[in-house]
């Protein structure tokens, strides 16, 4: 009873009546938004001419999802599909004569003409990605080696134990428990279409890919065949989890010996990709040790000369995705300014960086066919679509039309970008996102959304967990801060929410949502803030501190008692560095921005809460007690556990239930 009471009394207050809008337009739902395609690219063909894209679908009933690959000719948009429309297909790559293009089904390797005709299996082997050799005369794969024991294999007169035995560190990283494998790479003859036996080129207690999130393009083939380049944290136990130091490796065929590019440089360098010509290695590095946020250089490596030099030196927002020119004169690479992704050049000569391309999108995704770029682009207005983009003058065209069905049917809000004044002085980006069928004339509750990470960029993402058209839908007008401790605006910028989580970035929010307070069609009486993350600890801060601009909030796994959550990060593994980012010089910071403390004043009373926490999240539901007995009886705070990895909720019917949940109750 008392929850209906809850829900009732949140959806009067909050919600406003929704009507249908002068265009007559339907509007956006959790359904709607769960049925929507979602594009990734996967390859470019050798001569330019063709790119590979999957079109993800979810069955949110049977919690199920397929993908499958299309080819679209980039001149000319005739698109059909390579794939069957009820199976999974991923990694697909053109082979090196065109002929045929590469995938994987159910973990093994499959091959299909361009003309989708003629699926062949190629081998049984599981893999988890692959490449093609240049002279597409072998293959590199990678595969999980078992090499450590499970209890039962411990202890084998206890067989049936399901216990873990840990004695060092990982034993769990972010979402993933280690299951007793290590991703192995191996290379394999290939001809007469079926492969030789492969040779593992690591055979070590190590991944690469980087775990849990790294994936094929951290590891390359050189364009002679020779090397093949891969991305590795070579470090045992303990010393790999608290370190961020990871290294590009090459193995020579010939000979089986293994080479260190990067040795002396203490950061993450990852993302290796050769120039076309042989004579260069590029990838992307992190300068600072121990920094998992730092700024992402561009670095190259002269292979005649071993000279190693920063490309993008005196550049102040992140390189990202280097691909080469065909000349082998310049790379492409995606970067931050002013909060949105966009395409960019540097030159080898002069290091001269150009923007390419302009505009309120983010492009996430970067091959290059010929003169052109291919890519995914996205905004707060418009789900993923694949572009091609004129490498001289940016100019893009729409090459894939996947989610016109429905998109196109929809009302959709405006989305508009502001700039607020911080407490400081220092010019803040906020987005605004207005409902549908917004008039000026009237008020409307808003939401201040509050980004996670914490280093994390708030930029024209187009999101399935966070969707600001979903919250719009709604009648809401969102308040989306790009508050300090975000790419997007320069390193001094990121850099400044280390060692004050709960000072000058609350401070922004607070700015940004005080600016909205003040608009004419702002209810201020109806405002909440929303968030997950590092945006669910603030949500809990701003809980706390707020001094009763919010009537409601909801956290998703946020972290509500800092002292336990750095606690336990020491335990797990994290980077003294970033620890230190969390703490400042003096641990017991932990105290002055640790939510939990701020959650039993007076002014959290009379809130209305929605919680959120995943069970393998690192943040477990403490905030949950001390809310129910704050609240008084009529605004009981609701919480919500799903039993899923990490803290996305990612799940078809986990995220669609968190989804409509946040909406409906």
């Amino acid at each position: 009873m008392t929850i209906r009471i809850f829900f009732t009394c949140f959806i009067m207050i909050m919600i406003p009546t929704i009507r249908s809008g002068a265009q007559n337009l339907q509007r956006l739902s959790p359904e709607i938004l769960w049925k929507i395609g979602r594009v990734g690219l996967d390859c470019v063909s050798p001569d330019g001419q063709y790119a590979v894209y999957g079109v993800q679908r979810y069955d949110v009933p049977n919690n199920k999802s397929t993908r499958v690959l299309y080819i679209v000719h980039t001149k000319t948009g005739d698109t059909r599909p390579l794939t069957d429309p009820d199976e999974t297909a991923s990694d697909a790559e053109f082979r090196p004569d065109g002929k045929r293009i590469g995938f994987l089904r159910n973990g093994t390797l499959c091959e299909v003409s361009p003309f989708g005709s003629h699926i062949k299996k190629i081998s049984d082997i599981e893999m988890n990605g692959f490449h093609y050799a240049p002279d597409g005369e072998s293959i590199l794969f990678i595969q999980d080696v078992k090499m450590d024991q499970t209890a039962a294999e411990v202890h084998p007169d206890l067989p049936n134990t399901t216990g873990r035995v840990i004695d060092g560190l990982f034993f769990r990283h972010w979402k993933s428990w280690r299951d007793y494998k290590y991703s192995n790479i191996f290379y394999a003859g290939y001809g007469d279409n079926k492969l030789s036996d492969p040779v593992n080129i690591m055979n070590e207690r190590y991944d690469s890919p980087l775990q849990p999130m790294g994936g094929m393009e951290q590891i390359t083939w050189s364009p002679d065949g020779r090397f093949i380049v891969y991305t590795c944290r070579k470090l045992p136990g303990t010393a790999e989890a608290q370190s961020t130091n990871s290294d590009l490796y090459a193995f020579e065929l010939s000979s089986g010996k293994t080479i260190n590019f990067t040795e002396g440089l203490p950061g993450y360098d990852i993302d290796p990709v050769f120039s076309p010509d042989g004579n260069y290695l590029a990838w992307t590095s992190l300068e600072r040790a121990g920094n998992e946020a730092d700024r992402t250089r561009l670095m190259l490596l002269d292979i005649r000369t071993q000279l190693r030099t920063e490309l993008t030196e005196g550049w102040t927002c992140e390189a990202n995705h280097p691909q080469w020119a065909p000349d082998s004169k310049s790379l492409y690479f995606i970067s931050a300014e002013n909060f949105t992704y966009q395409y960019y050049q540097v030159n080898l000569s002069d290091r001269k960086i150009r923007r390419i391309t302009e505009g309120q999108h983010d492009y996430s995704s970067l091959k290059v066919a010929g003169n052109e770029l291919i890519g995914a682009r996205t905004s707060m207005a418009n789900p993923a679509e694949l572009y091609a983009v004129n490498a001289q003058t940016g100019a893009a065209r729409q090459l894939s039309f996947v989610t016109e069905d429905p998109w196109k049917t929809l009302a959709k809000g405006k989305v508009e970008r502001r700039t607020v004044l911080t407490t400081d002085g220092k010019n803040m980006n906020v987005w605004m996102i207005f409902p549908p069928d917004f008039d000026p004339k009237k008020k409307y509750p808003a939401l201040l959304y509050c980004q996670g990470g914490p280093q994390s960029a708030l930029s024209q993402f187009f999101s399935y967990r966070w969707n600001m058209q979903l919250m719009a839908a709604n009648g809401y007008i969102v308040v989306a801060p790009c508050r300090r401790g975000m790419p997007g605006s320069g390193q001094a910028w990121n850099d400044a929410i280390s060692g004050d989580w709960g000072g000058g970035a609350m401070s922004d929010l607070l700015a940004a949502s005080d600016y909205a307070a003040k608009e004419p069609y702002v209810d201020n009486k109806r405002m909440g803030a929303v968030g997950a993350s590092f945006g669910g600890y603030s949500v809990f801060w701003l809980a706390g501190n707020h001094q009763k601009r919010f009537k409601a909030f909801i956290a998703h796994d946020g972290i509500f008692n800092m002292e336990s959550f750095t606690a336990k990060r020491k335990k797990s593994g994290l980077s003294t560095t970033t620890l230190k980012a969390l703490t400042g010089k003096h641990p017991g910071r932990n105290r002055i921005h640790s939510a939990r403390i701020f959650m039993f004043r007076t002014g959290t009373r009379r809130s209305w809460w929605y919680t959120m926490n995943s069970t393998f999240a690192s943040r477990s539901p403490r905030e949950y007690k001390p809310l129910r007995r704050l609240s008084y009886r009529a605004f009981l705070p609701v919480f919500s556990i799903f039993p899923t990895k990490g803290t996305g909720c990612k799940k078809r019917k986990t995220a669609y239930s968190g989804n409509a949940r946040f909406l409906t109750g």
